[in-house]
């Protein structure tokens, strides 16, 4: 019998400790060469451990469980052959089949009369089926007498309780609370504590303000509106804020250095490129992966670039060298709903642009009211190395690209000025 062990592989220089998040296979299983077997968190990252070999899988540490880098987590019976892997899934299908049967067979006896007598309700966990149709229909499980093991609450209590019919007065009390005293308590993730730990760290170690303007989209929304089509048949992606917002940023970087630069020691790091890290949200939370060189991308390479980092870190799939390294970030509040708000520096950076919705407004132009698409933007920014003449400056000059396009491609000037030498 050949074993062949697996050990938590290292996700960085100086993390020596991960947490294992998910199994997603489990003692007994038989899995293939290369198939995922378990989720990893990490400071930084969540990581995929992946069978070396083929075989019989033997877990040696628990979800939820800190475990050290080369620690031995997983061993695998390479002797037993994945073909044993559909035999045992032919067998559970059949367990699986006969416990359904079963199930069936004993109908869940409630009634009106039941629901109605709250002191006969039993305090059963509902079965995630059945969960899922009570959080569909406004049901509580205080609702419902669970027939399940040890009083839990099966799929079939629920069908039952719905063909019955809830009384008039319970249905129109229903809500989204479960009306319970319950607490859940859990712990926090490592990527968590150390998002916890490096945000109170900026607001400790940093002097950050915020300076606020409005940008008018109309001109964005001119542009978006006549070449969308156009644009997505040439390039295969949508158009949309976010290129515009990275290409004005990277020209008012270049005119105000000090935005994208940050401090080392004693000594300030002006960086010569702009690495711009683009705040995407996450099943595990907020994460910023980086955009490289992206004043040398086209309005197209950034959307594809930001569509594909947004993937994979909808998918977990994000590296840590993808989300390092960053000069200058992008966080864009406005999906949410967000009308302003004062974004934390991404640290070592020195400063962060926050976007919000775009909204309808009066605003007065050429000594008329018009409406017009508004949008306030915020830049927070450390102090110690950015004065209120650059970052205002720096919003300022956002502000004129994106309110007229065309700046972004002479340099944050307008082309008469370009042509005239100005």
């Amino acid at each position: 019998m050949a074993i062949v062990e697996l050990k938590v592989p290292s996700p960085g220089e100086s993390i020596t400790e991960v947490i294992i998040a998910r199994w997603v296979k489990n003692t007994g299983d038989v899995v293939e060469k290369d198939e995922v077997l378990a989720e990893i968190d990490s400071d930084k990252a969540t990581l995929t451990l992946n069978a070396e070999e083929a075989g019989k899988i033997e877990v040696l540490a628990a979800e939820g469980d800190t475990v050290k880098v080369g620690q031995v987590v997983v061993k695998i019976d390479t002797s037993v052959k994945p073909e044993a892997k559909a035999v045992a899934s032919v067998k559970s299908e059949v367990a699986s089949a006969k416990a359904e049967t079963k199930v069936e067979s004993k109908p869940a006896a409630v009634t009106s009369s039941a629901v109605e007598k709250s002191a006969n309700y039993a305090t059963g966990t509902p079965s995630p089926a059945a969960a899922k149709i009570m959080a569909e229909n406004n049901i509580r499980s205080n609702q419902l007498n669970g027939t399940g093991k040890d009083g839990r609450i099966t799929k079939q209590d629920v069908l039952a309780a719905l063909s019955n019919g809830f009384p008039a007065a319970v249905s129109a009390a229903s809500n989204s609370w479960a009306g319970t005293r319950d607490k859940d308590r859990q712990k926090m993730t490592s990527l968590r504590k150390t998002v916890a730990k490096r945000l109170v760290s900026v607001k400790n170690e940093t002097a950050m303000l915020t300076t606020f303007n409005e940008v008018d989209m109309s001109g964005i929304y001119a542009i978006r509106a006549k070449y969308k089509d156009k644009f997505k048949e040439v390039h295969g992606t949508n158009v949309g804020f976010m290129s515009f917002f990275t290409k004005a940023i990277t020209e008012a970087l270049y005119h105000f250095p000090a935005v994208n630069a940050m401090i080392d020691g004693e000594e300030i790091v002006y960086n010569k490129y702009c690495d711009i890290g683009i705040a995407v949200s996450a099943p595990k939370g907020l994460m910023v992966p980086v955009l490289r060189n992206a004043e040398l991308m086209s309005l197209a390479e950034i959307e594809n670039g930001i569509k594909a980092l947004a993937i994979k870190a909808r998918d977990g799939k994000l590296t840590i060298p993808e989300m390092e390294g960053g000069t200058f970030t992008i966080t864009n509040g406005g999906v949410f709903g967000s009308m302003m708000s004062t974004p934390i520096i991404n640290p070592p950076q020195s400063a962060i642009l926050g976007m919000h919705n775009v909204v309808d407004r009066p605003m007065a132009v050429n000594g008329k009211v018009e409406i017009r698409p508004m949008m306030y933007v915020a830049l927070s920014y450390d102090h110690r190395i950015i004065d209120g003449r650059e970052s205002v400056g720096f919003l300022v000059k956002v502000k004129e690209m994106l309110e007229n396009p065309a700046r972004i491609l002479f340099g944050g000037k307008n082309p008469e000025e370009v042509l005239l030498g100005l």
